[in-house]
């Protein structure tokens, strides 16, 4: 399993300079790499191994880049690929997409030392600090609020500047499959253990089990960060006024990221205590963010972010975690199958065919849940009639405040 720890990080000024003179030439290197790509012939454009090779040529041509470490300057290269193979994927699913554009300093954030170029003293510093070195730049300063696992390999070591002026440190892990806890057995899963998850509008999540899970309230947050953009909109456009108040809008915004971050991880780690199997629907984001005037919640939602956590958590803690199709959830009857058209305002399901009610977001979960055993290669319980999976009146519906899921979710210190 592969996963990632951050740090924030404290470099002296001297250090500092040196990660920004480093970023700045990385941004060289790749808007070239990009140069190079995009004027080679089109039945001759060169791969990730091609450009690898290219390196020293280069080097040798324009020195500033030999200034670079040359596990770093290859990640550099990987990163341009790998970007070009998203945009490949976005116009193979049908999306309007242009051209890679060229990184400027403020577009270009982070690098990357893969396999090499970095070390990590965790002896060196004291009151849970620690310091990385890295390859042409020297010693940072990190806050190691949680410890590397003993089991776990790194891979890659990355540094980032916010745009709020912060320092990050990201370590790319690895663990071993057989050092995770075993999930438990298929044939041992039933509806008394198992969740099925609708992820809604009114509520952040709705469970088969009849429970709901409120958003967040960020409106206090997004009032604020309106006045700090209004504030920006005022100020000259390259003075360091505007720069100073650029940077208390960036602030804002990464508080409320870090605020939805925060929540998700702490309503992941709930639901893989709480249950042994745990099914989600597998959402095209992109495209629910385009379809209504609803895409601010949606986007404060993150649920793709929610279901890579879900995921992660799931190896994590021994859960299964499913992702089934979420097409026909909300119109299918749980439980004869009848589909049924519901506007968005329609909160109710009420089947014409079998005549059974329960909220719309109930009838979701309820057939996620019965699709993740599908997936499974289960059958749906027929001792478990639909009707027990959840409360059918609406009113008696379970609500799991944001409080109460922060306060179970959070790892014990």
């Amino acid at each position: 399993m592969e996963y990632s720890h951050r740090y924030r990080a404290y470099p002296t000024d001297e250090v500092a300079e040196r990660l920004e003179y480093q970023l700045d030439v990385h941004r060289q290197l790749y808007n070239h790499i990009r140069w190079d790509y995009t004027n080679s012939p089109e039945d001759e454009k060169p791969s990730e191994y091609d450009q690898n090779n290219k390196l020293p040529e280069w080097k040798r041509k324009w020195p500033i880049f030999s200034k670079l470490h040359s596990k770093a300057a290859q990640a550099t290269v990987a990163r341009f690929h790998w970007n070009l193979s998203n945009l490949s994927k976005k116009k193979e699913k049908g999306y309007k997409v242009g051209r890679l554009k060229r990184q400027t300093p403020r577009d270009y954030r982070s690098v990357t030392y893969n396999q090499s170029g970095f070390d990590l003293d965790e002896k060196r510093g004291c009151d849970r600090f620690a310091y990385v070195r890295f390859s042409k730049i020297g010693w940072v300063k990190i806050r190691y609020s949680r410890a590397i696992p003993d089991r776990a390999t790194m891979k890659e070591v990355t540094f980032k500047k916010e745009r709020t002026g912060e320092w990050f440190v990201s370590f790319g892990l690895e663990t071993d499959d057989a050092d995770l806890p075993e999930k438990p057995d298929v044939d041992s899963l039933d509806t008394s253990n198992s969740v099925g998850i609708d992820l809604s509008i009114l509520n952040y999540i709705h469970t088969s089990d009849g429970k709901t899970v409120d958003w967040l309230d960020l409106e206090d947050e997004y009032e604020r960060l309106r006045r700090e953009q209004r504030k920006l909109t005022r100020k000259e456009y390259g003075s360091r006024n505007y720069e100073k108040q650029r940077r208390k809008v960036a602030t804002v915004k990464r508080y409320i990221r870090r605020k939805v971050l925060d929540y998700q991880h702490k309503l992941t780690t709930w639901l893989v205590r709480e249950y042994d199997a745990v099914f989600v629907e597998d959402l095209n984001v992109a495209g629910m963010l385009q379809a209504d005037e609803n895409a601010r919640n949606k986007h404060d939602a993150a649920w793709r972010q929610f279901i890579t956590l879900l995921e992660y958590k799931g190896n994590l803690y021994g859960t299964h975690v499913v992702q089934v199709e979420a097409r026909g959830t909300t119109k299918e009857c749980a439980k004869c199958g009848v589909e049924t058209e519901k506007p968005l305002w329609v909160r109710k399901h009420s089947c014409p065919s079998c005549g059974f009610e329960t909220d719309r977001d109930a009838n979701a979960s309820i057939n996620v849940l019965k699709r993740g055993f599908a997936e499974l290669g289960m059958g749906w319980p027929e001792d478990t009639p639909v009707e027990t999976v959840t409360a059918t009146d609406t009113t008696d519906f379970r609500t799991v405040s944001a409080s109460h899921v922060v306060e179970t979710g959070s790892l014990p210190s």
